[in-house]
């Protein structure tokens, strides 16, 4: 669970943005950010546990990240994808069911689809979830 911590410009004694008096407290008269943290959720992501108990399902999961832009996450993670979706060894143990993909997370910039060649593509909202765009059968 990722814990928010007080804006910058948050008065001395305040309470935090994730507690139950967030916004409310006396510390919050005046606060620029009262509004934002009096209506924000507070606890816990409810859709944790949904994300939890499908990704149960994957056996293995690689992330790839950096601290720093442009040092070729997308271009590794593509290539790491077209390379396990290639390979003799792991089709040969694959069941049916079984395939490889890559989600890309960068909301500021997705190039996964571009590299792959899919731009223009969506994501498809089942009942089950979401439906993946493939570029082949397997990846």
């Amino acid at each position: 669970m990722t814990t928010v911590e007080k804006p910058e410009n948050a008065p001395e004694h305040c309470p935090g943005p994730e507690t139950e008096n967030a916004g409310k407290a006396s510390a919050c008269e005046g606060c620029p950010n009262q509004k934002i943290c009096a209506t924000a959720p507070k606890g816990p992501d409810p859709d944790i546990q949904l994300i939890t108990e499908k990704m149960s399902t994957v056996k293995h999961k690689i992330l790839i990240l950096s601290g720093k832009g442009g040092v070729g996450k997308s271009t590794f993670t593509a290539q790491l994808g077209f390379a396990f979706a290639s390979d003799e060894d792991i089709q040969a143990c694959q069941r049916s069911l079984h395939s490889i993909g890559v989600m890309d997370v960068d909301v500021c910039g997705p190039s996964i689809p571009k590299i792959m060649g899919l731009e223009g593509e969506q994501i498809h909202q089942s009942l089950s979830g979401w439906s993946p765009v493939y570029v082949q059968d397997n990846l």
